[in-house]
């Protein structure tokens, strides 16, 4: 899992995560997708999280992401198998959940359902398309103006899509204070 002489910034950076903040470093064999996007070909590893079934739930959250809070209080909601925010981005052309944060209850039979979906995936499906295909009617949604903040936000000349109005004014000071995570 570390290279032996932790030599690599990566391997450092883990190393420290175990030894000054005791974080469990477990070996997975990485999802890679051939023949695609080579931005998205290891998406569908963060999946495999529905078979961790010795945890009762799993906070997953995008590698691109900065958190600025405690998201402590998910662990709270009702059970349900996953909860996530909008992709509000992408609203209304696509009305779909967002993956870059999911709050998992791990379970045999979730994962055999996420494993059928990615064996019948296209080549052109990653791990939003899959999420959306089992969850998308029946997840618990997460508000995304706390959960879901997306850098580009910022750059944006239209913040309907995040505010849902078209009347809201935007206040970027505001929005970053609410957001307890943020994502490129």
């Amino acid at each position: 899992m570390l290279d032996s002489d932790h030599k690599s910034s990566n391997a450092r950076l883990l190393a420290k995560a175990r030894d000054k903040y005791d974080v469990k470093l477990v070996p997975i064999t990485v999802r890679h997708k051939d023949n695609t996007d080579p931005t998205w070909a290891d998406s569908l590893t963060k999946l495999l999280l529905f078979n961790q079934t010795q945890y009762s739930r799993i906070l997953c959250i995008d590698s691109d992401s900065v958190l600025l809070e405690s998201m402590d209080e998910l662990f709270f909601l009702p059970s349900i198998p996953v909860a996530m925010p909008r992709a509000y981005w992408l609203f209304p052309m696509k009305e779909i959940l967002s993956t870059m944060l999911m709050l998992i209850e791990p379970s045999e039979v979730e994962f055999a359902r996420i494993m059928s979906e990615m064996d019948a995936a296209s080549s052109n499906d990653y791990d939003m398309e899959i999420i959306n295909s089992l969850y998308r009617n029946n997840a618990m949604v997460l508000p995304h103006r706390r959960y879901a903040l997306l850098t580009g936000e910022f750059r944006s000349e239209s913040h309907a899509k995040y505010l849902g109005s078209e009347i809201e004014p935007w206040d970027p000071a505001r929005a970053y204070s609410e957001a307890k995570l943020v994502t490129s």
